[in-house]
């Protein structure tokens, strides 16, 4: 059985269900990606059409699947120690943001398939200890928090790991695992994952000292980005430090926070 071409009218019924859901903004061009990711779900429920699945999926009982849809239209492109000045900047503040009394806490905000919390994770427990401290990881796809929460990733991830973190908190597969490696479970237990939609309201998180979120405004048209970024400046804390990437800037989109380097932010002492 083949699946019809996916016309225009059908490509924009999912451009605006993929807005209205996680806020992201899909261009024309991504009109062959959107038919190539959702092809095999259109088949696999038997359907003929893009139009059909659609229907499907706006079905009330269609939930789970709605959510693979989104799963599948959803960019996961990460890896550790990405933008590693990132990480540089972190473990130079680490100390200087951390108050006793409380654990350092960090957000990844768009955490994908879980390099950048690990990432972050391996530092904290080296610069910090047994000092309190907790990460949390959180993404739209239930997909790739799946594969966050095993820690579990073939070694040809480990580029960008430095080899003292590589072989004090990752563990080389062997056997049937050979080829992949494992990130030691102490590690693992102090990253929680959560599957969170940015363009929804946030559940109740608590406060960070510094919060992630690279890669992810690009994908956002301008009211959206501003909708986002005030949502999650509240659970900054004062002083804390938030972090997107290298291609992308506030300028004009919040005055919130002042640039302290180009793609890194701090909130005012006596923000709220």
């Amino acid at each position: 059985m083949a699946v019809a071409d996916l016309s225009d009218q059908e490509f924009a019924q999912f451009q605006k269900m993929i807005y209205d859901i996680a806020g992201i903004s899909l261009a024309d061009s991504k009109k062959s990606l959107v038919s190539g990711r959702l092809s095999n779900r259109v088949l696999q429920h038997g359907l003929g059409s893009y139009g059909e699945y659609f229907k499907f999926l706006m079905d009330a009982n269609s939930q789970a699947e709605l959510q693979a849809a989104v799963d599948l239209l959803t960019t996961n492109e990460t890896y550790f120690f990405r933008e590693a000045k990132h990480l540089e900047f972190l473990q130079e503040h680490i100390r200087v943001l951390h108050r006793p009394g409380r654990p350092f806490r960090v957000w990844s905000a768009a955490s994908s398939s879980g390099e950048e919390a690990y990432s972050i994770a391996m530092l904290l427990a080296d610069v910090l200890g047994e000092v309190p401290w907790e990460i949390v990881g959180s993404d739209i796809s239930t997909r790739v928090l799946h594969k966050a929460r095993q820690g579990h990733y073939p070694m040809a991830r480990i580029d960008g790991i430095p080899r003292h973190y590589l072989h004090r908190f990752c563990l080389k597969g062997i056997g049937k695992q050979e080829g992949t490696f494992l990130v030691e479970r102490a590690l693992r237990e102090r990253v929680k994952f959560h599957h969170i939609n940015l363009n929804a309201a946030l559940p109740a998180l608590g406060e960070f000292d510094v919060i992630f979120l690279r890669n992810v405004m690009i994908y956002f048209d301008l009211a959206t980005k501003q909708d986002v970024l005030k949502r999650i400046f509240p659970l900054l804390r004062p002083g804390g430090y938030f972090i997107i990437s290298h291609s992308e800037t506030l300028n004009g989109i919040s005055s919130a926070l002042k640039m302290v380097r180009p793609s890194i932010y701090q909130k005012p002492l006596g923000s709220h």
